[in-house]
């Protein structure tokens, strides 16, 4: 579907931009929130910034709201949730639906979805207890890396080299209540992908003195390298934007997201996880990759926007 363009602000109508939320990732959501505000402001856009503490549908309750731009991280925003009641609502918004927030937020229905595919993912084994460790260490040896299954930002995550570290990687994973998983781990170069209505975004290769991307390395660290352009040739950039497109539209995302991306030392593409609400902080890599495209942040905010329309 070819993008919908918006010159008049005011065809936005009043643009309720959702924050906060109650998940882990709240802190991040609310700087993001911040930023996107400011941006739809810096454009002319009717915005009202609102923080979401608990029920949405109280959040927006007498408020004359005409859409939303969501930017809620993680469950309740992320999920699903925020979409369904939006949906009775009869309020448009960013992103994606229902169906593809849901699939999207869980990484374990993510892979099986890219599986099915026949998208590759790297191998994993669900923690349902500690009776599944010497199981897991069987299929997949070491090392691994243990994730809560519904978190984002790498929150929850830990890599385990041995019997020991495992234990308490799924105990650390296991707080989160939700599904846990290890996935082997992979070594190779590390790639994140924009995709905006559906067409990628300049491809940017990660690199961090830490163990992996943790959450202190993507928000915090000031040792996080960002490389873009990323260092792959035309071709090769071309092939992974183009895969990039394909598994979110196998989930059916709309309007963005961020695809998570490996090229183990073998040269296959390893898909990771997808982020329908990514982050717009100014740590943030889809703005990073839309300022390569020649998008800067208020534009890219325009652009999320329009999505909503349509």
């Amino acid at each position: 579907m070819k993008p919908v363009r918006i010159t008049d602000p005011q065809e936005f109508g009043r643009v309720a931009v959702l924050m906060g939320g109650s998940a882990a990732e709240r802190e991040v959501s609310l700087k993001s929130g911040a930023a996107v505000y400011e941006a739809l402001k810096h454009k002319g856009v009717d915005a009202v910034a609102i923080d979401v503490t608990g029920s949405p549908i109280e959040a927006l309750a007498g408020r004359k709201i005409d859409r939303v731009f969501n930017i809620i991280h993680g469950r309740g925003g992320e999920d699903g949730v925020l979409q369904a009641v939006l949906e009775v609502m009869g309020i448009p918004y960013t992103g994606s639906g229902v169906m593809a927030s849901a699939l999207s937020m869980d990484k374990l229905r993510t892979k099986l979805c890219w599986q099915g595919y026949g998208l590759a993912t790297p191998e994993w084994f669900l923690l349902k207890d500690e009776n599944d460790l010497d199981n897991c260490a069987a299929k997949l040896g070491f090392p691994v890396i243990v994730k809560p299954a519904q978190e984002g930002s790498s929150i929850g995550m830990s890599k385990a080299a041995n019997p020991d570290e495992l234990r308490r990687a799924l105990k650390t994973a296991a707080d989160f209540r939700c599904d846990v998983y290890a996935e082997s781990w992979i070594t190779g170069r590390e790639y994140t992908v924009g995709v905006l209505n559906g067409e990628a975004l300049p491809v940017i290769r990660l690199e961090t003195p830490h163990v992996f991307y943790d959450y202190e390395a993507k928000y915090q660290a000031t040792t996080t390298q960002y490389h873009c352009p990323c260092g792959l040739n035309e071709a090769e950039e071309l092939q992974l934007r183009n895969l990039a497109v394909k598994a979110s539209e196998v989930l059916g995302v709309k309007g963005w997201a961020r695809l998570d991306v490996f090229v183990d030392d073998n040269g296959q593409y390893q898909l990771i996880e997808i982020n329908t609400v990514p982050g717009m902080t100014d740590h943030s890599l889809v703005p990073m990759a839309a300022k390569q495209a020649g998008i800067d942040f208020d534009e890219l905010v325009w652009r999320i926007l329009e999505t909503s329309i349509g």
